[in-house]
């Protein structure tokens, strides 16, 4: 019995998925955002002011389309998986895949950046490719395992025209389905990020500067101050000084003379 030929007996590889273009793109344009603050959150704590840089960067050919998004955090270093959303459009299946299986990752936490990147992608595939359809993709069970974290997920989502179906009970089994470009909603709260201009930058900047000028001129008149009254205060120690010492000198000079 003869060997049966080696392409029956192995199994064929797979094709290698093509690279999607511009993997390497970085971001070229900036914006400073303002984080206003918050009430202390239950699970993340405090929620302070911040500053953050959104920056962005696009490209377009016959066939794709790519918007890259990222959160910079001044004097913070984030995973590479951190604080970047890509949207990228296919052109001939007229087709959208927002982000990636992983899902959006965000640092700091419920914030309004979430919602923030999601309105841009909307205004620009909206401009772009109204027509076009969202890609229906599983969302990542890691989500699920909190319900806070889930809910907040599934609010942002909604919240910008993306159903979400989950096909297990216990809503851990998440996916968003396809949806109409057209469909999606833009906007985000603009109490909790506002966008800084360079400008407004810079006046920020004088204001706080002037403020600080202030502070220490205050400081250093009440400095002034409390060195005053502690030259009064050691005057006033000498006198007392002087004054008992003289009182018991009296007194035991009248002690004396009573005695003799």
């Amino acid at each position: 019995m003869t060997d049966a030929p080696a392409a029956e007996a192995t199994e064929e590889q797979a094709p290698e998925s093509a690279p999607l273009p511009w993997a390497d793109l970085a971001a070229e344009h900036f914006q400073l955002l303002r984080l206003a603050p918050l009430p202390t959150d239950r699970n993340i704590g405090a929620r302070p002011l911040r500053f953050v840089q959104f920056g962005y960067a696009e490209r377009h050919d016959k066939a794709h389309s790519l918007l890259r998004m990222e959160i910079r955090l001044p004097g913070q270093k984030v995973r590479k998986e951190q604080n970047h959303l890509d949207i990228r459009v296919d052109h001939e299946t007229r087709t959208v895949r927002i982000g990636d299986p992983a899902g959006l990752q965000l640092e700091p936490l419920n914030r309004g950046l979430g919602r923030y990147l999601l309105a841009q992608a909307v205004q620009w595939l909206q401009q772009r490719c109204s027509h076009y359809r969202v890609e229906g993709m599983s969302l990542p069970n890691k989500d699920a395992l909190n319900e806070d974290t889930r809910l907040r997920r599934d609010h942002v989502l909604r919240g910008v025209g993306l159903e979400v179906e989950y096909t297990d009970g216990q809503l851990l089994k998440g996916r968003l389905v396809e949806t109409p470009v057209g469909q999606l909603k833009g906007g985000w709260n603009t109490e909790k990020v506002q966008r800084v201009d360079n400008l407004e930058a810079a006046g920020m900047l004088q204001q706080a500067e002037q403020n600080l000028m202030e502070k220490e001129a205050q400081l250093r008149e009440r400095d002034e101050r409390v060195a005053k009254y502690r030259r009064e205060d050691s005057g006033l120690r000498f006198t007392i000084t002087c004054l008992v010492a003289f009182a018991v000198f009296q007194a035991g000079l009248l002690i004396w003379i009573a005695t003799r």
